[in-house]
This record gives C-alpha cells, sequence and structure tokens, in this order.
C-alpha cells in the first residue's frame, strides 16, 4: 500500500517511523510520503490560507494549493480520505476496508477547516476520530493509519487480530504479565493454571463483562 500525506505541517509525522509501522515501511508492505502543501501555492509568499467569505472566526485553507498537491499525487487507483469532525467515525470495519487499498491519500486540514470546494471537487471520504474537534488533521490521519495497516497482512500476527478489542464486537479481556503478584495484586489463578479450556472461558466471562459495564452499546449494535 502506498500512503501519501498532504500536509502544511510535515513535521508532524515523526511517529509513523517508530515501532511497528517503521517495520512495516522497512519491510516494504507501506510506503508513506509526506508532502508539504505549501510549495504548491501561487502566491508568491506561498501563502495556503485565507479569511472567510461571510465572515467568522480564524483562517481557511485555500483550495488552489490542495488541489495541486492532491493532483501531482492522484491516480485511477487513488482513495481520498479527509479527516474530518463531520465524518462518519472510524470503526475497527471501517479500517480493514480501508487496508485493502492500493493508494490512499489523506488531505490535513488546519485552521478553521478547508474550503468546501475541496470536499466538491474530490468528494473524499470524511473520517472522525471522535465526537471532538482539534487543532488539525495530522493527529486523525495518524490515527486512521495506525488503525487500518494493522490489517495489511504481515504487519501483525492474525492472532493478535483474531483476539483484540472489537473484533468480536466486545471488548478485550484483561491481561496480566510477570511478576505474578505485584504489591499484593495477584494475577489470577486460572491464568496461572495451565488449564487453557478454563482460560479460554475466564476469557472470554471477563471479555463480556468489560463490554457490558463499559460498552453496552456494542452488543446493542
Amino acid at each position: 500500500m502506498i500512503i501519501d500525506i498532504l500536509t502544511l505541517f510535515p513535521e508532524s509525522f515523526s511517529y509513523l517511523n517508530c515501532s511497528i509501522l517503521k517495520r512495516a515501511q522497512e519491510s516494504g508492505l507501506i510506503k508513506i510520503n509526506i508532502i508539504d502543501i505549501r510549495p504548491f501555492s501561487k502566491d508568491k509568499h506561498k501563502k495556503c490560507d485565507d479569511y472567510v467569505f461571510g465572515g467568522g472566526a480564524g483562517m481557511l485553507m485555500s483550495v488552489q494549493p490542495i488541489y495541486d498537491s492532491v493532483m501531482s499525487v492522484k491516480k485511477d487507483n487513488s482513495k481520498i480520505i479527509f479527516p474530518s469532525p463531520s465524518g462518519r467515525v472510524l470503526t475497527s470495519e471501517q479500517a480493514k476496508q480501508l487496508s485493502k487499498e492500493e493508494h490512499l491519500i489523506f488531505i490535513c486540514g488546519h485552521y478553521e477547516g478547508v474550503d468546501q470546494r475541496v470536499c466538491e471537487i474530490f468528494h473524499p471520504l470524511e473520517i472522525s476520530i471522535g465526537d471532538y474537534v482539534l487543532t488539525g488533521g495530522e493527529l486523525a490521519t495518524m490515527v486512521i493509519i495506525d488503525c487500518l495497516s494493522r490489517f495489511i497482512d504481515g504487519v501483525i500476527s492474525k492472532e493478535s487480530l483474531s483476539e483484540e478489542s472489537f473484533s468480536n464486537n466486545s471488548l478485550e479481556y484483561p491481561q496480566y504479565t510477570r511478576p505474578a503478584d505485584f504489591m499484593g495484586y495477584k494475577v489470577p489463578e486460572v491464568l496461572l493454571s495451565g488449564n487453557h479450556k478454563e482460560i479460554e472461558k475466564y476469557r472470554e466471562k471477563m471479555s463480556k463483562e468489560r463490554t457490558k459495564k463499559v460498552r453496552p452499546d456494542l452488543k446493542d449494535d
């Protein structure tokens, strides 16, 4: 998969060169390109924002630099994504579908957002990562990339995917590692028993209890 990220702040994306995502890029499973929008501006000062028509607080990213930066990488198989609080909230299933794409283009808004004509021209998939507003699309873009990349074959083990939260519409069970006793806080005995059948039953029970307590809406869905 090739991922092109269009942004005014390329320095924001150092996280993508760490840990699992770093290994995925080194092994050729994912190729991530960070593209600065500013050089595409036709303004003599490389300005990429302007006042909002009709009035309002803040500045809005201009359509021209975004349009030209998108067209510099867009191909027939490209899927354009615009992280936005106005989009549908990201789900595990949606991330899984996105992981099957060959080429993703992310448009990172900033300030008060982007000129609506960007959406009218490209019809991007608008995705929200929650019911709140960030100062820019950079953090949301990294969240979406991190989430979808885990579903690309070879990035993480299939076993990890099958047992984690939301894999079966429920939350993951509690997990423990050494030591078995830390300041009197002990690992449940069943996990130390070696009885895999009982361990599986315990984990299923704890998963159901956690889901019912924290996210009862998952089972309703």
